[in-house]
Order: structure tokens, then sequence, then C-alpha cells
């Protein structure tokens, strides 16, 4: 390649060739530049011949002589493969023409080889290793960890202590069978600190604390999974059935025991062909009058009480949820408590235990199943809070409907999905813990001739893991608000208006149809979140010992356990409904009228805050904006469900047949009145923090949740003309931004969780 004018393809050649072989159709493009430009192809042609591509030492030594010569050529001439190669050609002498010029700026531009990356790659300069920034944080973490650590600071503290000591460690390798004996130990100890009892009143041995109870089985999640379920069978389900079920001769019998763990025991509603369906199990409890005795029977397979926590090797006693029948007439599902073991632990005469066997995680749990062959207990043994049985063999009740005392019933344990949604998120915050902290460090990839990257300045590992940050901070402030009225719910709820029906009032049924809808919410937030953290650590997060493993599969089964997640936002949309009924109306024309027009006059009175086209940054970080957003999506879809099913009820079909042809809507309604509920106790929180730059990052949080929400949603927003397209575009640049700007706190920001260090030794989270 001696001949003239070849000189200035070198850098442009090598490059081309490379990159791998070229195609028939770039190397005819080649030479028509090389022909337009007047140059003779002669050798330089003997390197474009499709048929015979350069062999590997042609390129080497192609390589080294551009790099030998590049030496003589100023920086500011590296900027591009057509400057170097012009360059090296007047260093030599040559003085390409403005027609070869032209024709090599044409070919680098044809072939996608331009700017300074393409010239670093010919020099291969080593790669430099920088340390990690190390950026302040910005706002007082302690502060932030105190505001979003909730109720009975006192309890978590000192149930992180208790975890931290030596006996509380995870051993690899152990087998289900001892692992099981581990968790019952684990167990045993949080009983001997009174720990399972605190939510039982202190005239039962408990410690009248219900809102340390809740706290304790939230910083439980951040340990061990099965002993979490472990604590929550024993003394959450079946001790708070006994408490909220039971009369106080129940209270007096059996609470203590089951606060020390000297009882344990079982929770058995679900059946095998009836996990949701409790309304309709098919367990039997027929009351003798003559030996005033309740018969539990399972009448066929089907009936068979069904992944029972503790009834594969601990329980002694169960909790029975049964079709109770005093004197041929049957009186609905009631809760009767049946041994199931002796003393010494052999199933009782009747009772037949299966263990379920090994599950797809919390194999530290001893689920079973159980059978009842007609076993007899005393009538004494039914918890007769909301019905009874008198000394002449009478039912008594003071709620006169079967459907209303049975959801009453129900809604007297609304606190496991309480709990369940807040453990949920809990084990989410180990998740984000670890996979920010290693995201943070983590180097891959980056320009030629400058240290790697680490993954979380990258945009798009910001934007799967952030948004998720940020929802984890908005369901932590919700999860706590339902958390209080819960526990508000149960103070103002004596035992005497309980009985007059009172629990079933419109407070109640708020609490429970929310607490429906957050438990589904956060589960399907675990589990998604979960998934994303462990792939963004890469064949890292795959390792055991980085506890993505268990946290996947312990957690998998929260979408289903306390209520199907489906199920759960299905009772929501029931609940819209209600609401709906209820402030404007049947579903007849005159109330959808209604509602129409005052959805108008408030967004009227509102100065109409939504405002299809504007894009400021100030105006989308407006959390009136963002709050009137949520609440118009929400009103419009409930608006259009009921629409849907007057429509088909007018047709003729029945209430549940419409509102299961909707059933899609629904979800979608329901899914939408959640995110607003958890934005509003997000701005609320945001407003009750204690310290400015607390506030401040809350903020950015805020924002990044409720933006992302639209974001999620923006097909609806833009089909409803709540948004235009500049506006949606707005909006997914605001995430990113916003994304960008939370990056720098990011590890303050999960370290504000205050995941106990023991809880992530040996893992890529430290």
């Amino acid at each position: 390649m001696a001949e003239p004018g070849s000189l200035a393809f070198y850098p442009l050649l090598y490059i081309a060739w490379a990159d791998g072989e070229l195609a028939a159709e770039e190397l005819d493009m080649l030479l028509r530049h090389l022909r337009v430009a007047g140059l003779p192809e002669g050798t330089l042609a003997e390197w474009l011949d499709p048929d015979a591509p350069p062999p590997a030492d042609r390129l080497v030594h192609l390589l080294s002589t551009v790099r030998r010569r590049a030496a003589e050529v100023l920086p500011e001439r590296r900027r591009s493969l057509t400057e170097l190669g012009i360059a090296i050609a007047e260093a030599d002498g040559e003085h390409p023409t403005r027609e070869e010029r032209e024709a090599i700026l044409r070919i680098e531009e044809a072939l996608g080889l331009g700017g300074a990356d393409a010239v670093a790659t010919l020099f291969d300069p080593i790669r430099p290793i920088a340390p990690l920034p190390v950026v302040p944080t910005r706002f007082d973490q302690e502060a932030m960890a105190r505001f979003i650590d909730g109720a009975a600071p006192g309890t978590r503290r000192r149930v992180r202590e208790l975890l931290a000591h030596p006996h509380f460690r995870h051993v690899s390798g152990m087998s289900t069978s001892d692992y099981r004996a581990q968790v019952t130990a684990w167990c045993r100890m949080l009983a001997d600190e009174g720990l399972g009892a605190l939510g039982y009143p202190a005239e039962y041995g408990g410690g009248g604390d219900s809102a340390g109870f809740v706290a304790t089985f939230e910083t439980l999640a951040f340990f061990d999974l099965s002993l979490l379920t472990k604590f929550g069978v024993q003394f959450g389900l079946f001790g708070g059935s006994i408490y909220q079920l039971g009369s106080r001769r129940h209270h007096r019998k059996y609470l203590k025991d089951v606060g020390t763990l000297e009882l344990a025991g079982c929770f058995a509603m679900s059946e095998t062909l009836h996990g949701s369906n409790v309304y309709d199990i098919e367990t039997t409890a027929v009351f003798e009058p003559d030996t005033r005795e309740l018969v539990v029977h399972t009448p066929v397979p089907g009936a068979r009480k069904d992944y029972i926590g503790n009834a594969a090797r601990d329980g002694r006693l169960a909790t029975v949820f049964a079709q109770l029948e005093v004197d041929g007439e049957g009186r609905g599902v009631h809760a009767i408590l049946v041994p199931i073991r002796d003393e010494h632990g052999a199933p009782m005469p009747g009772v037949t235990i299966e263990d379920c066997g090994e599950k797809l995680g919390l194999n530290g749990v001893d689920n079973g199943r159980l059978l009842f062959d007609q076993v007899r207990v005393p009538s004494e043994n039914l918890l007769d809070r909301f019905g009874s049985i008198d000394g002449e063999g009478a039912y008594r009740s003071s709620i006169a409907s079967p459907a209303r005392r049975f959801f009453t019933m129900l809604g007297t344990l609304v606190g496991g999905r309480v709990a369940v949604g807040s453990a949920a998120l809990s084990a989410t915050k180990v998740a984000l813990a670890i996979a920010v902290r290693y995201g943070a460090r983590r180097r891959q990839f980056g320009p030629p001739g400058e240290p790697e990257r680490v993954l979380l300045d990258y945009p798009s590992h910001q934007r799967r893991l952030l948004p998720r940050l940020a929802t984890t901070y908005a369901l932590n402030f919700a999860l706590h608000d339902l958390q209080a009225q819960h526990l508000a719910a149960e103070s103002a709820e004596s035992a005497e208006s309980a009985e007059s029906g009172a629990s079933g009032s419109a407070d109640r049924r708020r609490v429970e149809a929310i607490a429906a809808g957050l438990k589904a919410y956060a589960t399907w937030h675990a589990s998604d979140t979960i998934q994303t953290c462990r792939e963004a650590c890469g064949g890292r997060g795959y390792l055991a010992h980085n506890r993505f493993a268990a946290l996947k599969a312990d957690t998998d089964v929260f979408t289903t356990f306390e209520g199907d997640n489906t199920v759960l936002m299905q009772l929501v949309a029931k609940d819209l409904l209600t609401g709906f009924r209820q402030q404007f109306g049947d579903l007849g024309a005159l109330g959808m009228a209604r509602f129409a027009a005052e959805r108008a006059r408030r967004a009227v009175a509102d100065r109409n805050p939504i405002v299809s086209r504007k894009t400021s940054e100030a105006h989308l970080r407006d959390p009136e904006f963002q709050d009137a957003l949520l609440v118009a999506r929400c009103s419009d879809l409930v608006l259009s469900l009921a629409r849907r099913i007057r429509h088909r009820t007018a047709s003729g079909m029945t209430s549940f047949d419409a509102l299961t042809a909707c059933q899609h809507h629904a979800l979608t309604a329901a899914r939408a009145h959640v995110e607003r509920e958890i934005l509003r106790s997000t701005i609320a929180a945001e407003a009750r923090t204690p310290t400015s730059g607390v506030a401040e990052w809350l903020e950015r949080l805020r924002c990044l949740y409720a933006l992302g929400a639209i974001e999620r949603d923006a097909a609806w927003f833009l089909e409803q003309g709540y948004l235009d397209p500049p506006k949606s575009k707005a909006i997914r640049k605001m995430v990113t931004a916003l994304c960008a700007e939370i990056r720098p706190q990011a590890i303050p920001l999960v370290d504000a969780f205050d995941v106990p260090r023991f809880c992530l030794e040996g893992s890529i989270g430290l």
C-alpha cells in the first residue's frame, strides 16, 4: 500500500475490517467513493475484495503502522478517523485533495465509524481503575430512619438486638426437618421474651401492645421469613382467632399458653377445593344436644383443611372453620377449637394429619393437611363472640343475617392482611438495600481509556431500581397509616359494640377494603422488585448467600396467602361500587349523572389542576396535579365500571355475573384506587416530616412514585384526554430526570431502611 493517496485510508480500513467482515454492499460503496474521488484502485482495491478479506497478520501490521505514524499527530487531530488519516498522510508529505477528503468522510459516515470512540479503539489504552467517589449524605439519615420506621420504635430496636444474638444464625445445608426444628426454637426464644403475647391483654399474660406486635412482625421479616410465618401463624392467626372470635372464658383458658408457646396451634380455614371462598367451605360441625358436643367432620376429600401452618409437626390445637348446624338448621361458618394431637404428639382419635412436604419456599414452616372423622369436642369449644349455643341448646346471635355475621367475623381477622403487606415490604427493603449498594460499586463498561462506570450511573439501571425504591417508600407510609387505622378501629370497638353489629361500620369496612388492596399491591410489588433486584445483580444475585434465592422463594406465597391478590382486588372493586351507591344512589342513570356532575364541579372548583398541555417542571412535580390525575383516573374507572354493570343487569344478568363479566375493568379500577391511596399517604407524610432535608428527598421520591404510576398508565390517560402526547413525553423525561436526581443519595436512602447488618452478612449488600 505504498501508492500515493492510500495512507489517509489506513485508519478507516483497519477499523472497518477489525469490526468484522464487510458486506459486499459495503465494499461496493467503498469502491464507488474511491472512483468518485479519482483515486487509483490498485493495491487499495485489494483490501476491498469481498472474496479475499485481509488476513489477521496484515491487519495487525496495518494497526502497528497506524499507531507508529499517529504518534507524530497532535491529540486535537485525533477526533475522527478522517482527521487522523489526513494528519498521518500530511505528516508523510501527502496532501489529500478536497475530493479525497470528502470521499474518506463519506465512507466514515456511511460505515457509521465517526467520532472519537472509533479513534480510541486504535490505541487500546490501559483502562485506569479509579476509586469510588465519596458522596456526602445530604439529609439527616437517622431522622429519616426514625421517620420511616413508624410506631413502636423501642420494640423494633429490641427485636433487632435479639436477632443479633448468635442463636439467630443460619446454618447452610440443613434438612427440612432440622430447619423446622430450628425455626420452632427461634419462635420459642421470641415467646420467652414476651414478643408472642405482645398483642394480648395484660390480664391474659400479654403486653397489651398491638402496635408493638405489628412492629415485631415487620422487623422479623428482615431476617428469616419461615420464622416470620411461624410466628404469625402461632401468635397472630391462631392466638388472634381465640382473642378476636372467642369470649373471656376462651381468653382465660388459652391465651397465656398460646403466648408462651406452651400450646402450639393452627389456623385451619382453607380447604383444598375452597381456598379463598371461605363462605362455602364444606367441613361441618353438628351440635348434638344430648351430649352437648360438636361433631366436626370432613365430608368429602376436597373439604380437608389444606396448607395449614403448624399442622405437620407442632400444632396441638386448631381453630377449625366449619359450617355450624344447630337443631338441623345451618348457621353458617363458625370457628371451633379442635384438639389435633395429644400431649405426646400423637394424632387425636378421628384426626388424620398429613405433611404437605417440600414447598417452593418457607420450608422452615410445617404446613400440613387435616381431616376429621366425626371428631367430638365440647360445645364450649365454639368461639362464640358472634354466635353461641345457650344452655338449652338453642343458637343465639346478635347479628341476624348469616352473611353479615360471616363478614363481621372475618373482618376481625383483617390484621393478618395488614401484617403480611408490611412484612412483604420489609423483604423488599432487604432486596433493594442489596441491589442498590451493589449497583453503586459494581463497575462495567465505559469509554476507552476511562475507568469503567458503576452500574448505578447508567440511566437504565436507575430506571430499574429507583422507581421501585420510591414505591417502597410510598408503600411504607401507606401501610403505616393502615396500621394506625386498624389499631384505632380495634381499640374503638368494645366487645359489647361488636356483638351488636358495630364492627360492620363504614370505618371498619373501609379499613378492610384498603387492607385488602394494600396487601395485594405490596406483595405484588415485593415479587416484582425482588426479581428485578436479582437481575440487577447479575450472576452474583443468583448465589444463595446473597439472599435473593430465599427472598424470591419465601415471598412468592405472600401473593396468595391471607387472600389471593386477585380476589382481594375484587373486594376493593366491590367496596368502590358500594361507596358509589351510598353517595350517588343506585347504579341508575340518575345516580351516574349526579356522579359525573359532582366530578365536573370538583374539577372546576380545583381550577382544573390536570391541564393536559402544561409541561413545566413545577407543574409536573406539584402534588395537587399528581393527586388530581390519580383521582380522575379512579373516578372515571368506577363510573364506567358502574355503567357496564348496570347495562348488563338491565339486560337480565345477575349482579355476580355482571361483575364477573367486567372483572378486568374492576381490577383496573381497584389498582387505581390503591395507587391513589398510597399517594395521599405519601403526601401527608411529606407534610409532617421532621426536617426540611428529609422533606426535600421525600418530595423527590413522592414525585417519582406518582409520575411513575402515571407513566405506566400513559395509554389510558392519553385515550381519555387527560394528557396530550407532549405532556406524556414530558412526564417520561421527568421520571428519568428524577432518577438522576435521586441516584447520588440512593445508598443513604436504602441505609435509612435500617436493615440490620447481620441480615446482610456474607452478601454483596455489605
